[in-house]
Order: structure tokens, then sequence, then C-alpha cells
């Protein structure tokens, strides 16, 4: 019988407790230190004295804990003791303990079914089977390997690979059957390129493809201090293309539908695009630009969330992707997480420390917008960390989407209006351009907070050039933004759109660089 709801576990100042899901929210006891507890009998299993303790992992199955402690030499520079050790959740035992120096990438990675296990080691990835830690299987052998990610789902296993370049070879991603590894042929695909420092491998969920974000710290044009991203795509039928993204800019983010037959990424410069591309790479819907920089699917995929996080005002885009439908537009301000329950039902978004000290707490939402429950972290208090229990595939049914808000008791709040900041020699003076204002003044290490997309960022200044005819094309660009943005709206309520109406929405981007660049006389 499936359970009413996860339950959601709090991490803070004030302890680590438990809360159980929608529709009660009500809290459990306080468990004080590194323990195991049984939530179906909220029983104590194990307590382990590990006061340097700074990561936990649970395997897929629960079978085995993982935990990592910063590692130390010994003060006559001999080796130090090993601080990745693996417990056995049932009894308690170490199974086995390993030097894993570095924090990034300390957790071993286990497939779903837990009969493959894996580790980086010097140039090498270590595979063991069954949690049988003393015996090595099999090892994937490849010069400077800086990371790998196991394919989801049952046999047969896969692996991706990456190993940057260096001396004029480029770097690459490789797809590999387990165990089979020997051979110039061994490869299912292999993706190559030279604009890479870092990579992102994500595979999808049948383990069919690999979207890889390759990243270089410095964009050598100068145009983005958050260097270039490049997006491909990687299938194991040895298929392979670079994702051709109409915008330039940063990549936030890129996800995959839970189907395996989609994803979508968000990227450009602010204000950010967000399409959805099929695994042929080809565009398959576009949602047009906003103050967005995550995306998230529901569990079960029929839902996505379009988010401004980080130095963006939280606002979020919910829609049904089954017929590319605005359900919903909240808001939640100062947001540093973000989750779906895994009835894909529920939001769940958290302010947490170290990333924000202040206003700390959490909300659970329902899709339609609704604030089901709301805490807010007493002022010398902080929150350092919130998750749903999680769940196999298949427990929650997926449900008919709803466009209309559930009721809720938890009064709504006004979002807090950011007005644009003015230096102090000019806050008592008359405002002749804001525009202007704001590019003179704005921190170079900020990246730019684009206005509501509602309203076209360039139309609120009524200044005028002096120039007639500068003046009369600014008022027929804003005639036009206005006119695409009732468009996008009537996109929004499901209306659909003729081919010339779709192309007038494409020139919105430009529009906004001609508007703006004539109300600063460029």
């Amino acid at each position: 019988m499936a359970p009413s709801a996860p339950l959601l576990t709090v991490r803070g100042s004030e302890g680590l407790y438990m809360v159980n899901g929608p529709p009660h929210f009500t809290e459990s006891t306080v468990f004080p230190r590194v323990n195991i507890i049984n939530v179906t009998n909220k029983g104590l299993l194990h307590s382990f004295d590990l006061p340097k303790a700074v990561c936990l992992e649970f395997s897929p199955k629960n079978t085995v804990l993982a935990t990592w402690q910063p590692y130390t030499t010994s003060k006559d520079g001999t080796a130090g003791t090993p601080n990745l050790q693996l417990y056995d959740v049932k009894t308690g035992t170490c199974l086995k303990s390993f030097i894993q120096k570095k924090m990034q990438n300390w957790c071993p990675s286990w497939s779903e079914d837990e009969t493959l296990c894996a580790r980086n080691v010097n140039n090498e990835v270590h595979f063991f089977e069954n949690n049988n830690f003393n015996t090595i299987v099999s090892k994937l052998h490849l010069q400077k390997i800086n990371d790998f990610v196991l394919s989801p789902g049952p046999h047969p296993y896969k692996v991706a690979v990456y190993v940057p370049g260096s001396k004029g070879a480029p770097s690459f991603v490789r797809l590999y059957q387990y165990p089979n590894f020997g051979g110039p042929h061994a490869a299912l695909a292999n993706k190559s390129f030279f604009k890479a420092d870092k990579v992102t491998m994500l595979w999808n969920k049948k383990a069919t493809a690999v979207l890889v974000i390759a990243s270089t710290d410095v964009d050598k044009t100068g145009a983005s201090y958050y260097g270039e991203q490049t997006l491909h795509y990687i299938a194991t039928n040895g298929e392979s293309a670079v994702v051709q993204l109409p915008k330039n800019g940063p990549i936030y983010d890129v996800v995959w539908n839970s189907s395996s037959t989609e994803f979508c990424a968000v990227y450009g410069f602010m204000p950010a695009k967000a399409t959805i591309f099929n695994l042929k790479c080809d565009p398959v819907f576009d949602f047009g630009t906003g103050p967005r920089n995550a995306a998230y699917y529901s569990p079960h995929g029929h839902i996505l969330v379009l988010a401004g996080f980080g130095n963006l005002r939280g606002q979020m885009e919910v829609w049904d992707v089954k017929n590319y439908k605005l359900i919903s537009k909240p808001v939640a301000s100062d947001s540093t997480y973000f989750a779906w329950c895994p009835d894909g039902e529920h939001i769940l978004t958290a302010t947490c420390a170290p990333r924000l000290r202040v206003n700390n707490g959490y909300k659970i939402w329902h899709y339609t917008g609704s604030v089901l429950h709301k805490y807010d972290v007493p002022s010398n208090g902080e929150l350092w960390q919130v998750s749903w229990q999680p769940f196999l595939d298949g427990i929650f049914p997926a449900k008919t989407i709803t466009y209309q808000a559930v009721p809720s008791e938890v009064p709504n709040e006004v979002p807090k209006v950011a007005t644009a900041y003015r230096p102090p020699a000019l806050r008592n003076k008359p405002i002749t351009n804001s525009k202007l204002e704001a590019r003179n003044d704005k921190s170079p290490d900020l990246a730019p907070t684009p206005a509501p997309q509602s309203i076209p960022r360039n139309t609120i200044s009524q200044s005028t050039s002096g120039d007639p005819d500068i003046d009369k094309k600014i008022k027929n660009l804003k005639k036009k933004l206005k006119a695409i943005e009732q468009l996008k709206e009537q996109a929004a309520t499901g209306k659909q759109l003729e081919k010339n109406q779709l192309e007038k929405i494409q020139k919105e981007t430009a529009l906004l660089q001609e508007l703006e660049d004539l109300e600063l006389g460029i």
C-alpha cells in the first residue's frame, strides 16, 4: 500500500528531524547524532561515532552507507588513515575503508540494483560486484580519466568517461558497456571537442544517450565571465551531434525528461531562452525568453518548472508539457534549493545556509501555485538541508493535471518588488534614464537580473532623446514588443498561433536589443 505522502527530512541549527508530508506537516523527534533511522517504525538501527564526517550517502537500495571525512596525514609525513568508509546498514559493520583525498566525487557509484559499484582511482575506474569490496572485478584504464558516470537502470550496465585534452589533443567522452573495455573498438560511442576544461555528463533514464555540457573556465572572446559552454549529444548506437542553441551565452541548465525522448535546455544571456529538443537535437517547443536559470521535470515527466534562482528573483513558470500550456507562475524569493516530491504533485523550495544566512526556511507548494506549508527558521538559527524521502518509480501514479489552484490555509504573500539601484548622489534627484543608471552602476561580478517577462525590460523609461525620428522609432519598437507580449500570453493560455505570429515572437530579442541601443544613444 502506497504511503499517503513522503516524509521530509530537515537539518539545521535546531537539529535533525522529520516532518510528515502533505496534508499533515506534523513534526517528529529530533535525532542528535549520525544515526540510521527506520522511518517505518521510527526505530534506531545503528549509531556511529563519526564526529569529523562531513559527507554521507546511501547506496540505491539502502544496503550500504558511505561516509567521508577530510583526509589528513600524520605529523611525520606518512600516509594518513583511510577516510572513506562503507558500512553494512543491516549489521553496522565496516565493509571496507579507502583513502579518498579529494571531496570531489568522493562517493562510489552504484548501479540501481547494486550489482555494480565503481570508483575512480589513478587513471582507472575500478569495478566491484555485489558489494564485495575486497575484489576488483574489472578495470577501465584510460590515461588521465577525470570523471565517469554509470548509466541508470538494469543490466546491461554502461559507463560514460571523460578524459580532458592535453598537448593539442582534444578532450573526449566515450561510452562503454560493462565489462567490454578492451580493444580499439570497445567503445560504443566517442565524442571529442577542444573547448572543454570540465564537463557534466547526463544519462537519460533508459541509458540510450548522454548529454555533455562542455565548459571552459574563460571565454576568450570576452563575451561572458561564465566561460564558454557547448552542449553535445552522444547515443549508445554511435550517433553524436552538437546541439545548436539559437541564443549566445551561458548554458544554465539541461535536464532529461523521464521519458528519455526529449530534454530541456536553459541558455543564453539574460533574459534566457528555454527550449525542448528531441533525440534528433531538433527544437520541439520554445518557451521564449525570461528571468530563468534552471529547469525541473516532475517525476512523471508531464510537468516542467522553469525557474530563476540565485541572483534572480525566484520567479517560476509551471508548464504542462503535454499540451504546452502554462499552469501557474509562483514566486519563491531567495530560494537556494528546489525539489519535486516523489508524488509528482508537490514542490519543495528552501532558503539554506551557508548560501544565504538570513530568512532561512522552506515552503511546500502544490504545482498550481498554492503554498500548503511554510516554516521560517528563527532569526538566530539556520537551515542547512531539507530533502524528500525517496521512493521507487511507480509508487505514486501520475494524476490528471489541474489548472485550478488548490485551496490552502497559508496566506498569500506579496512578492517583494526589486527597485533599480541608484547611487547615493542621485537618490534625491528625478529619474532621467533608469536603464542608463543601471548600466553605469552595475557591479561587474553579478549577472544581470532582468525585469519580469510580462513587462518588456526597456519600456519603463519614459524619457525622450530630443530627436523626433529616434523617438518615433522607439515608440514603434515598444508597440511591436507589446504586441509580442500579447501573443505570448495567448500562447500560454493554449491558443494555437499562426506561423507569422510565431515569427514575430522569435524577433523579440532583436527588437529588445535595438530598443536598448536607441535609448542609450548607441
